[in-house]
C-alpha cells in the first residue's frame, strides 16, 4: 500500500484548525505533527491552504441495493460518496427484499464487500412481526435496527404500538427511527385528492407531510424512549417544532435520545417547490423558512447531534410523474459537504462545527471504531478540500446512477480535491481510482 504525507494543510480536528503534516501507512493515520521529514517511499500531498478533515460519516443513505437498482446500487452511489467527501455510510434495509432477517442483511454485506468504494454498515429493519430476528442482530458489526413510524417501501411500516415496545424494551442496540405519524398524512392526502385528484400541487408537499404529522410521531417514539430506557435515534428532523424534543445539556457519549438533520432541510424551503418540484420531494417534507432557521439554531446549539443525507435517489422518469405517483427522495451523497462548506462562508457555521457534526459525532453516537478523526492510531479516512475553487453542479458532473442533482446550475465555492479511504486515494482530482476498498464498519458495543 502507498505511504502519502499530507504537507501543510488546516487540520480540523476536535473543535481546533492548525497547519501540519499528516503520515498514512497502512491504511493508518501514524504521525500527525506541525513537521513530518519526508521519507523517499512517501508520496507528498501539497495541502497548503487546504482544509484536511476526517471524513463524512453519513449515517443515512439508500443506495438501492438489491432489487431497486435502475435507481442506483452500492457501486455507483458509494462512487458518488467518496467523491463528495463521504467515507462511510450507514445504508437502510428498505431494499427489495427488505433486509428484516439475518440472512437478507449479510447479503447486503457481502454485495458490498466486493463492490463498495466506502466504508459501510447496513441497518437491521424491524417489522410488525421480526422480533425474533431483530434480537439475532450483532451489535458489534451491526450499525442498528431501522424503524419506520410513517411509509415505507414493502412490509416495514410499524404501526403496532404493542410491537414498538416490546422492541424498545428488548433491545439496547440503538433504534432510528423514520418519524411521520401515517394517519394524520392520509388524512391530509385525502383532503387534497378530492380536490385535486393527483394532480396535487407539490407546494403542498409540506401540508400533506405536516408539521403536526412529525411532531406527534417523534413525540411518541421519545416518549417510548423515555418509558423503556431504549437507545433512540430520530433520523431527518424537519421542523423547528421538533428541537424543542432535545436536550443539549449533557454531553453526546451520555444522551439516550439523539438527532439528526439532512442537508436538504438546512438548505431549501418551501419556497423552493416552484422551481423544484418533484425534485425536492422528500419524506419528511422540506418545510418553512422559520423551520429551516430552527434547525439551523439547533444543529448550532447542540439539540441536534449530526448532519446526514438520506441520500434517496430516483429516476428522472420517476420524479417527473404526477405528484401522487412521483417518489419521495432524491441524490445528495456527492454534494453534502460542499453545501455545507458553502453555509461556512455564509455565516450559518463553521468549519469546525461542520466536522464535528459530519465526522465527529456519528463516531461518537454509532461508537464507530477508530473513525471520524485526523487522529494517530486512527484509520485514516482523510478529505482535502479546496474552499476557493468554484465549480457549477451540472448533469456532465453529477456520477449518481440516476444521472440528476437538486443542486443542478448551483454554483458552490469550495471544491474536494482528494478522498482517503483506509489510506487508499479513492478520489483524486475529479478522478475516482476505480478499486474498491471500503471495509466493514465496527462498532466498540
Amino acid at each position: 500500500m502507498t505511504h502519502y504525507l499530507i504537507k501543510n494543510g488546516k487540520v480540523v480536528n476536535e473543535g481546533v484548525t492548525t497547519v501540519a503534516d499528516v503520515l498514512i501507512e497502512n491504511g493508518f493515520i501514524t504521525k500527525v505533527a506541525p513537521f513530518i521529514e519526508v521519507a523517499n517511499d512517501v508520496t507528498v500531498i501539497n495541502a497548503e491552504g487546504k482544509y484536511v478533515i476526517p471524513g463524512m460519516i453519513d449515517d443515512q443513505v439508500h443506495f438501492r441495493e438489491p432489487g431497486l437498482t435502475h435507481k442506483g446500487d452500492i457501486e455507483s452511489e458509494s462512487r458518488a460518496a467518496v467523491a463528495g467527501g463521504i467515507t462511510s455510510f450507514i445504508e437502510q434495509p428498505n431494499t427489495v427484499p427488505n433486509a428484516v432477517t439475518q440472512e437478507i442483511l449479510e447479503e447486503k454485506y457481502q454485495i458490498a464487500s466486493v463492490k463498495s468504494y466506502a466504508n459501510y454498515s447496513f441497518m437491521m429493519g424491524g417489522t410488525n412481526d421480526n422480533l425474533e430476528e431483530l434480537l439475532k442482530t450483532n451489535p458489534r458489526n451491526v450499525a442498528g435496527i431501522k424503524l419506520f413510524l410513517g411509509s415505507s417501501t414493502g412490509n416495514m411500516l410499524v404501526d403496532r404500538q404493542d410491537v414498538l415496545e416490546k422492541i424498545f424494551s428488548s433491545t439496547s442496540m440503538l433504534i432510528a427511527v423514520h418519524a411521520e405519524d401515517e394517519g394524520t398524512i392520509q388524512a391530509n392526502l385525502t383532503k387534497y385528492k378530492e380536490e385535486y385528484g393527483d394532480d396535487i400541487p407539490v407546494k403542498y408537499h409540506p401540508i400533506i407531510r405536516s408539521e403536526e404529522a412529525c411532531y406527534l410521531s417523534s413525540s411518541k417514539a421519545i416518549e417510548l424512549a423515555k418509558k423503556t430506557g431504549a437507545r433512540l435515534h430520530v433520523f431527518h428532523v424537519s421542523t423547528a417544532k421538533e428541537t424543542e424534543l432535545f436536550r443539549n445539556d449533557i454531553p453526546l457519549k451520555d444522551k439516550k435520545i439523539t438527532a439528526e438533520v439532512c442537508v436538504h432541510h438546512l438548505w431549501f424551503t418551501d419556497k423552493d417547490y416552484d422551481t423544484k418540484g418533484n425534485f425536492i420531494k422528500w419524506n419528511p417534507a422540506v418545510k418553512t423558512e422559520a423551520d429551516r432557521d430552527g434547525l439551523w439554531k439547533a444543529l448550532l446549539d447542540d439539540r441536534i447531534d449530526v448532519i446526514a443525507t438520506d441520500h434517496a435517489p430516483h429516476t428522472l422518469e420517476e420524479k417527473s410523474k404526477g405528484y401522487t405517483s412521483a417518489p419521495s427522495g432524491g441524490p445528495l451523497v456527492q454534494h453534502a459537504l460542499v453545501s455545507l462548506f458553502e453555509a461556512s462562508k455564509q455565516g450559518k457555521i463553521s468549519i469546525e462545527k461542520i466536522v464535528e457534526k459530519t465526522a465527529h459525532n456519528p463516531a461518537i453516537l454509532f461508537q464507530v471504531e477508530k473513525r471520524g478523526y485526523v487522529k494517530e492510531g486512527y484509520h485514516a479516512d482523510i478529505v482535502i478540500i479546496d474552499a476557493d475553487s468554484t465549480w457549477e453542479v451540472s448533469k456532465e458532473n453529477v456520477l449518481y446512477k440516476c444521472g440528476w442533482s437538486p443542486f443542478e446550475g448551483q454554483q458552490f465555492s469550495s471544491k474536494i480535491t482528494h478522498t482517503f479511504v483506509n489510506g487508499f486515494l479513492a478520489y483524486d482530482n475529479d478522478q475516482v481510482n476505480e478499486q474498491h476498498q471500503g471495509q466493514r464498519l465496527l462498532f466498540v458495543r
